[in-house]
């Protein structure tokens, strides 16, 4: 296991995993209720710049920085080991996505085995755990507390009241799947039910997994590919509901007064970083296993691009069955529409609930779901392992340890989530969701795009590039473009959003409850636990002369990939004056051939190799 790296058996799997990496639950969920809430069709335009100015650059600086490299996200800051730190980070956030990532697929699994009846759970409010204020589309009203008995039994009301009653599937999500207790301190005891379905995906985690990317590369075929046929059946059975039309009219009629929004901007910037998983060491991972000579040019647009898509296409199918429920239920779009996991398990749950053969299309949704979560979820487990893999080498002595290091990790994956799988558990599963997806993120991306472009250097990042993929006029064009993003644009964008949301802080709360003072001060420990690696890796370092500088095993992994600036052996290099042989922080012929005599490294008096460079 210790010998040669694991490789994509093709290219197809390296595009299918990045696109199921990217393609996740906040595409469905996340991206057309902020279309909706930002301007409708107007929020393409914000959307789509926030891709060609960040998500584009960074997708290619990763991709190429991983692939070129073939290392994780830890081991590849030997280009500058003083940002060691930054790698930890990364697959910190990673960690802390996946581990609540899982918990909500968790509760797509609870759904679509609860599907699997001839009449859905959800569908009236003839339940034990509904209460008086259930409605089921069956009642006009429902009794507000002062008329609920002791036993909490409803009463005969014979009078209209303006009573705001809660749907059945809210009650079904909150009341029964949740069980969800009044606050983040009361965590309720462990929700069993929903426990097993946690234990049931960190096992098929595992399974894809304990082989490594030989397994991964193979599943990817069928979870990321088959979302894209049930997202199709959804979309032409909402097309057929009555109401359809003004979902969906609602989704893409523009307002743009709102592109004067700086939210709207904040907004689009953060969804585009947050759905191409950037900056959260995948996609260096996952790039790692390519051939050298990929062309990472060619799956720089294309993945993006297929991402940005599909969030769109998405929103087709979800708001042409919000449309419906508006129908139905006399309101408007406005009215029904919510964001967040409310959109999955509460508001088309209840569209479902209505429509002939229900349990059908609800098997076929959450079944969709969860592989949208699935394909995300391998890829950020696999970051982690690959990352502290790479870094600890001599776990990959043996088969056995490997695997043994994998079933490790599932493991402690679903001990750490327990606390989500309370009965208070969402609260904790969206403090974590908001702490670990925010400054952490931003502010790792702000400072990669800093150390490659301008410590490594641009130009030198450029050559390196080139040696992969060989095609200097595409290349040229090309740079012109990522050189001005990565040296400019990008990191002044980011700045941008990172200064509006510290502007913007407040204590945190989620749809009116504010977080009490333990869990404001959870939130912030959360997020300094995720960037404190970096200025404890550059402290440490720091002592080390010259570890600002890359090492000498920085470059492509193979032999065979080190030519021409990466060729000679510096390790074995010794001066033409006979002085010291040259140390791990020396530059190369091309780079400073002043320094070198007929390809030996001359080192002038008093001055190291390491100072020289």
């Amino acid at each position: 296991m210790g010998g040669e790296r694991a490789e994509w058996s093709n290219p197809v799997e390296f595009i299918l995993t990045c696109v199921g990496f990217a393609v996740g639950l906040g595409n469905v969920w996340r991206f057309p209720y902020l279309a909706f809430k930002n301007g409708g069709g107007a929020f393409l335009i914000p959307y789509f710049i926030c891709l060609v100015i960040i998500g584009i650059p960074l997708f290619y600086l990763e991709i190429s920085f991983g692939q070129f490299a073939s290392l994780g996200p830890v081991k590849i800051w030997r280009i500058n080991l003083l940002m060691k730190g930054l790698g930890y980070s990364m697959v910190i956030v990673s960690w802390g996505i996946a581990l609540y990532y899982v918990v909500i697929i968790s509760w797509c699994l609870y759904f679509f085995f609860a599907s699997m009846t001839s009449y859905l759970p959800w569908q009236d409010c003839d339940n034990n755990w509904n209460s008086c204020l259930c409605q089921d589309g069956k009642q006009n009203f429902s009794l507000p507390d002062p008329w609920l008995g002791a036993r909490n039994d409803c009463l005969t009301y014979e009078y209209p009241a303006n009573t705001t009653g809660v749907s059945v599937s809210e009650e079904y999500f909150r009341r029964h799947v949740l069980e969800i207790t009044d606050g983040f301190e009361s965590t309720g005891g462990v929700k069993w039910d929903v426990t097993l379905c946690n234990l049931l995906a960190w096992t098929i985690i595992f399974i894809v997994l304990s082989k490594g990317i030989k397994t991964l590369g193979k599943v990817v075929y069928f979870t990321a590919i088959f979302p894209y046929i049930l997202l199709t059946a959804l979309l032409i059975r909402g097309l057929t509901l009555d109401g359809y039309k003004d979902g969906i009219d609602y989704y893409i009629t523009p307002d743009l007064d709102k592109l004067t929004d700086a939210k709207v901007w904040s907004d689009a910037a953060v969804q585009i970083f947050y759905s191409l998983s950037a900056c959260q060491g995948g996609l260096i991972a996952m790039a790692s296993f390519n051939k050298f000579d990929n062309n990472v040019l060619r799956d720089t647009f294309l993945v993006p691009i297929i991402n940005c898509l599909t969030s769109f296409y998405a929103g087709f199918v979800i708001f042409s069955v919000l449309g419906f429920m508006a129908y139905s239920s006399g309101s408007t779009v406005a009215d029904v529409a919510k964001g967040g996991p409310g959109l999955v398990f509460i508001v088309y749950p209840e569209a479902l609930a209505q429509m002939p053969a229900a349990p059908v299309w609800a098997i076929l949704f959450f079944f969709m779901m969860a592989n949208l979560g699935f394909s995300s979820a391998f890829s950020m487990v696999e970051t982690v392992m690959t990352g502290l893999l790479d870094e600890f080498p001599s776990i990959s002595q043996s088969k056995w340890r490997v695997l043994g290091f994998r079933f490790g990790i599932c493991v402690l994956g679903f001990i750490l989530g327990l606390p989500m799988t309370t009965r208070g558990g969402d609260y904790m599963l969206t403090l974590v969701d908001n702490a670990v997806s925010g400054f952490p993120l931003l502010f790792v991306g702000l400072l990669e795009l800093i150390i490659i472009a301008y410590v490594y250097g641009f130009f030198r990042f450029k050559r390196d590039i080139e040696m992969m993929i060989g095609d200097k006029i595409c290349v040229g064009v090309c740079f012109w473009y990522f050189g001005a993003c990565w040296l400019l644009i990008s990191p002044l964008a980011l700045l941008a959003v990172i200064v509006f949301k510290i502007i913007q802080t407040e204590p945190f709360e989620n749809d009116g409850y504010l977080y009490p003072d333990s869990g404001q001060v959870i939130f912030w420990l959360i997020q300094v636990t995720c960037l404190i690696p970096i200025p404890v890796w550059f402290v440490y370092y720091s002592c080390k002369k010259g570890l600002g500088k890359p090492k000498h095993e920085w470059g492509p992994a193979l032999p065979e990939n080190r030519i021409g600036r990466y060729a000679s052996p510096f390790s074995d290099v010794t001066a033409a004056n006979g002085s010291a042989p040259v140390n791990d922080y020396v530059t190369d012929m091309k780079d400073r051939p002043q320094d070198f005599v007929n390809g030996a490294y001359v080192a002038d008096t008093g001055e190291t190799a390491a100072t020289k460079f």
